[in-house]
């Protein structure tokens, strides 16, 4: 993906004024554009997110010409007296109702969003950071969540409340609570908030796996932080579309509605009133074109089992891993080993006694497909683990030897796996590598032309 892809995280900082995951503002003052807009010194001078994007609010005047005569509906037209009369429809309007979702009834964006907007928030964090002369710059942001059960547990974005100080909870009924955080992890880019109250009405969760491109879903949330529990309209894009975040790979669902700084962390829900989805990104700029209509949510089938187990024990206990240490498969590393396989995750290393040695992996593997997902690049083979947890089962598939194999892994508990660039992995140390060779059981990388070429 192109450098100029703008995808922001959190993790840049509340105060940094190109986030667009959730809006950003100065605690100190009312309003962005106001007169006293805070500034720091002017050594430290900072360009606001308005004023770096150029948004502002106007005023859209829709002038309209009536040619041949008077409409039929709403407008104006001359009387046989001469006078002007203006013509009134009379038709009476449908009363919007408030159904049970359950998965079975398909229902009209305004039903969805009167059966459903009592189950979602809004969230405002407070945070105290030190600017480069040393003085507290406390500041604000804004983002959205949902209701996932009665008793008060909450689901957002990691990056809407990381390094949060407080974090409030607004309800559409205008009820604040102070928020804990239960939990988050960066890697799913999901938090769970917990506040102190009962009674409340929760989501339903849907099967993010059966969403269609062409499906109509809806997002329900916080845009610009003042335009509280807005809705917007759009259909499925894709349904799995890959795309790298500040380093951090996810496959995701694309829509066109529209997404909005503030919006992460809200719902993205379909006909049915189902959550599918977690507003989580917005694809901003490519290079000097104006982009829109490209949002992202995380499949909530993703991320189903995290937050569970986030509710349960306040962290990811069970993240899946492969037990390797691997990276992208690439033409000049297919060339430089002799290797028909130009693309795919190429196994460095495996760790000794990890999944990936017990389902028979070794050094210059090179992983394909892990069950019906295809394999190019490492970034790959890391968002292949999402929707998994520790212990489940995947059959890999991997090139070895001229020809294709295909194994059952079962994932270990681990952190993380380890990712090496190939060029990186070639020039490491000897000291680095007998360390490796003793933890992998001398699957070093440095043994990798041992390896190919039966070198000394």
């Amino acid at each position: 993906m192109s450098e100029n892809n703008d995808f922001r995280h959190e993790e840049q900082g509340y105060n940094n004024p190109e986030n667009l995951y959730h809006f950003n503002y100065n605690e100190q003052h009312n309003a962005p554009g106001d007169p006293g807009w805070a500034e720091e010194p002017a050594a430290a001078k900072k360009t606001s997110f308005w004023q770096k994007a150029g948004v502002k609010v106007t005023a859209l005047l829709l002038a309209c010409a009536v040619v041949g005569g008077a409409a039929d509906y709403g407008g104006a037209a001359l009387s046989s007296s001469g006078k002007t009369t203006i013509r009134q429809s009379n038709r009476t309007a449908s009363e919007i109702t408030v159904k049970q979702v359950s998965g079975q009834t398909l229902m009209s964006p305004a039903e969805v969003y009167a059966s459903t907007v009592n189950s979602v928030v809004s969230i405002n964090c407070s945070s105290v950071s030190t600017n480069i002369f040393g003085q507290s710059v406390q500041s604000a942001s804004s983002g959205s969540g949902f209701i996932i059960t009665q008793d008060g547990y909450i689901v957002t974005n990691h990056h809407v409340v990381s390094g949060a100080s407080s974090v409030t909870v607004t309800l559409h009924d205008g009820r604040e609570y102070p928020a804990t955080v239960v939990g988050s992890d960066s890697d799913y880019d999901v938090a769970v908030l917990k506040i102190n109250a009962t009674d409340l009405q929760p989501v339903t969760l849907g099967n993010s796996s059966s969403v269609n491109v062409g499906d109509s879903v809806l997002a329900i949330g916080n845009p610009l932080g003042e335009l509280t529990f807005s809705m917007s309209q759009g259909i499925v894009s894709c349904c799995d579309r890959a795309i790298n975040v500040d380093g951090t790979p996810f496959n995701m669902i694309q829509v066109d509605a529209s997404i909005n700084p503030g919006n992460s962390g809200g719902p993205l829900m379909n006909l049915y009133g189902e959550v599918v989805g977690i507003v989580s990104a917005k694809y901003s700029s490519y290079s000097d074109t104006t982009v829109e209509g490209l949002g992202f949510a995380i499949p909530i089938g993703d991320v189903q089992a995290i937050i569970t187990d986030i509710m349960e024990n306040g962290q990811v206990t069970d993240k899946p891993s492969f037990g390797i240490t691997a990276g992208t498969m690439t033409e000049q590393m297919a060339a430089q080993y002799q290797i028909e396989q130009k693309s795919g995750a190429f196994v460095y290393s495996v760790n000794k006694g990890g999944a990936g040695e017990k389902a028979g992996l070794r050094m210059g593997d090179v992983i394909t497909k892990v069950d019906s997902t295809d394999i190019a690049s490492m970034e790959d083979l890391t968002a292949a683990k999402k929707g998994h947890k520790a212990g489940d089962t995947v059959t890999v598939t991997y090139f070895r030897d001229g020809s294709s194999h295909t194994t059952s892994l079962t994932f270990d508990v681990k952190a993380d796996d380890t990712v090496q660039d190939s060029q990186q992995g070639q020039q490491n140390q000897q000291g680095q590598q007998n360390q490796q060779d003793q933890q992998n059981g001398g699957n070093s990388f440095g043994s990798l032309y041992d390896y190919f070429f039966g070198r000394g």
